[in-house]
């Protein structure tokens, strides 16, 4: 058996989460093919033989457990078999058959070089929950190589290389005896029953009994569920709950049909970093996790990296509740000057069926833009483009019935010239860039540019080295005429939507653009203060938590049974969430910075309320038990309050433990210590207060006060529990 994952971090350890396979067949069915490949199986090569260990049965017949040793030639370089000193690898494995729940559970493990290497795999046959005569397959499985005669990474090579494989090849093998019992006659098996009830009446050409199960190798257990099929009853269209399956529970997992369908072909490894990536969201991120298309985006932006990926999609979502991207769609109020003068816009599609975004930039008044709107009117106004753009992606994958998950966009650079190099319009570009980049990732399929003046090089050394390697991979430049010849423009869209500035024959309606009039220009002051108008135009307030520093908002109650409500998310650090209630009034501190912590951040600030001379249990009390609260993790709650008075909100300073396995301090625990900035966190957060009659449940309170959940999930998880006292989720 081999099993391995996408790696982590450096550490040899691997984990691969598979998604739920089904197979459109009775459960009984199923087993009875799976029991097929045993004792010998051809399209197996690698599985050398077994010997049962353990074996018992329940009298009825209900349950049979199987204790297996397993025995694999692995395909390894042979100096590496004579270094280890081994010729096979040896695996214990144990399955449960459960009739009358009609489930299979395995369980597996190895046994050679089990103090070097340990390898562990869980995976399950089940009765599908909307279908039952349906069966599903899911596995779960982890490497942790510790040592290995120092040939570590060749080992953790060699398991990915054959583990993909063998998923690959066992695609093949249930088909293959499921083919072979229809060839027999047998299209059906009847389930167990106990001895009482009567039997169910076999109506197939040729009956078969139960046979004794045989346990599998784990070697094909990934591949047993590897058959393509769906999730959904037959019949029902893709359900808008999957493709929308960011905004389930936890318990909401993903069919390989659907990946397939919606999200296109991945590996088995890219689908397992797919899987746990959005598990963990779903754990700490509930009620505004963004739908699969867009977690994938930021997987292949790292290379399916998950620890990577994580990092920058939480920020990203941080960024976009801050900044109520969610809705900009809805809010953007396109200003006059942008209509006449940006010479931008969609244009039906390419030949991919990516919608297509034409730009005639060398026909932009640049300078006259930003002088007349500033850099964030620009920039609100390519945010609104790209939001459109993932909006049409999607209509264009139910068009097409394919995934389409990223535009296509023309640059018509002609007319450019050293007016556009003003050195303010640049800067504004390369912001605008960097913006995208780090929240849109990997949703530019192509860039043309065509008729490229000798003014562009010195553009493109400008802006290229702020675009991700993989963008720039994606750029076709013509020169001149040459978009018009053999692999220009006709080798990507129809001729019949090539844009008549081009050529072509179809109308385009995007603007021709012009000169600003100066008249629209503002000063520099006024252009000032919009930027910061429309910076800080958010719900959320950001601040700065130190060690022994907490950051405190207090709340007056009048009416008793009012309800409080908290969003927020922990951009930095990790912190301890406590709610207090006092009859006196917090004093507010004077307005002094805080010795040797300087806040720059927009809007971060660091506020104490609770005096030092007052004591807990008697000048103030805790009303809920604290909340730790890890970087990346995004919490929201309400507290329904007992009596009137001033409750206090707290983010502290916390420090999780160490995980070191020796009881002496690590170098960098050490160097960290003697950092202010290792002692430095950040939260970025929104409170509310509701009347109880407008309260309605933890979540839904929080989006009926505009919190701004992001709308990239297609629905809230709303909690069916409530408590007399409070309500915290994550």
């Amino acid at each position: 058996m081999l099993v391995v994952g996408i790696p982590e971090t450096c550490a040899m350890v691997q984990k691969y989460q598979s998604p739920v396979r089904v197979y459109k067949y009775p459960f009984e069915l199923v087993m009875a093919a799976y029991e097929r490949r045993f004792p010998t199986c051809p399209l197996i090569p690698m599985f050398v033989g077994s010997d049962v260990m353990n074996e018992e049965a329940s009298e009825d017949g209900c349950s049979h457990n199987v204790e297996r040793r397993c025995k694999l030639d692995v395909d390894a370089p042979r100096l590496l078999k004579r270094i280890a000193g081994v010729d096979y690898v040896y695996f214990i494995q144990k399955n449960s058959l459960n009739r009358h729940d009609r489930t299979l559970h395995i369980e597996s493990h190895n046994e050679t070089f089990s103090s070097r290497i340990i390898v562990h795999e869980l995976c399950c046959y089940s009765v599908h929950p909307e279908n039952e005569d349906w069966t599903c397959f899911e596995q779960t499985a982890s490497l942790d190589i510790k040592s290995f005669f120092g040939f570590e990474s060749t080992v953790e090579k060699i398991a990915m290389k054959q583990y993909a494989s063998s998923i690959k090849k066992g695609k093949e093998i249930i088909e293959f005896y499921l083919k072979e019992l229809e060839d027999e006659g047998i299209t059906f098996i009847p389930r167990w029953a106990p001895a009482t009830a009567s039997p169910v009446k076999a109506v197939v050409t040729a009956a078969l009994p139960y046979l004794p199960l045989t346990p599998a190798i784990s070697i094909t257990a990934p591949t047993d569920g590897a058959n393509d099929s769906y999730a959904c009853k037959e019949g029902s269209s893709p359900p808008s709950s999957l493709n929308e399956a960011g905004a389930s529970t936890p318990d909401d997992k993903l069919d390989a049909d659907y990946i397939k369908r919606y999200l296109g072909d991945l590996t088995p490894l890219q689908e397992s970093c797919l899987i746990r990536l959005r598990c963990w969201l779903q754990e700490t991120h509930k009620g505004k996790i963004p739908k699969d298309e867009h977690i994938l985006r930021f997987l292949r932006a790292r290379d399916f990296n998950v620890d990577k990926a994580r990092e920058i999609l939480c920020q990203s979502l941080t960024w976009r509740k801050q900044h109520q991207v969610d809705y900009l769609l809805d809010t953007w109020s396109c200003p006059q000057v942008l209509h006449d003068y940006y010479t931008g816009g969609w244009h039906h599609h390419d030949k991919d069926g990516r919608p297509l975004y034409i730009l005639r930039l060398g026909q932009m008044d640049t300078k006259g833009l930003v002088r007349a709107l500033g850099e964030e009117s620009l920039l609100r106004h390519v945010l609104s483009i790209n939001e459109e753009g993932l909006r049409r992606c999607e209509e264009n994958t139910k068009v097409f019935g394919r995934p389409i998950s990223c535009w296509t966009c023309l640059v018509d650079l002609e007319g450019l010239n050293m007016r556009h190099l003003w050195r303010p319009g640049v800067k504004a570009l390369l912001r605008i860039i960097e913006v995208v980049e780090a929240n849109y990732p990997e949703t530019l399929g192509r860039l043309l540019i065509l008729r490229a003046p000798r003014v562009f090089p010195v553009l493109w050394t400008l802006v290229s080295p702020f675009i991700d390697e993989n963008t720039r991979k994606k750029f076709l430049i013509y020169a001149g005429n040459d978009y018009q010849g053999p692999g220009g423009l006709v080798d990507y869209i129809d001729k019949e939507i090539i844009p008549d500035f081009l050529g072509g024959e179809c109308m385009c309606e995007v603007p021709e653009g012009g000169l600003v009039p100066k008249s629209l220009y503002r000063t520099p002051e006024e252009l000032e203060n919009e930027d910061l108008r429309l910076w800080t135009e958010t719900i959320y307030q950001s601040a700065s938590v130190f060690k022994g520093a907490p950051h405190e908002v207090h709340i007056e109650i009048i009416d008793a049974s009012s309800v409080i409500t908290w969003d927020f998310d922990v951009c930095k650090g990790n912190v301890m969430f406590n709610i207090y209630h006092s009859k006196r009034a917090p004093q507010l501190p004077k307005k002094e910075p805080l010795a040797a912590h300087t806040i720059t951040s927009p809007g971060g600030n660091n506020v104490q309320l609770i005096d030092k001379s007052w004591q807990l249990g008697q000048d103030y009390s805790m009303v809920e038990s604290p909340l730790t609260c890890k970087e990346g993790e995004s919490v929201q709650g309400s507290h329904v309050t007992r009596w009137p008075g001033f409750y206090i909100l707290q983010w502290k300073f916390h420090s999780m433990p160490a995980c070191a396995a020796t009881n002496l301090p690590r170098v960098d625990d050490v160097l960290a210590t003697l950092q202010v900035s290792s002692h430095k966190c950040k939260v970025m957060y929104y409170t509310e207060v509701l009347r109880s009659e407008d309260f309605r449940g933890s979540m839904t309170s929080l989006e009926s006060s505009h919190s701004g959940f992001s709308q990239l999930s297609a629905a809230t998880t709303s909690s069916n529990q409530s408590q007399s006292s409070s309500m915290i989720s994550r």
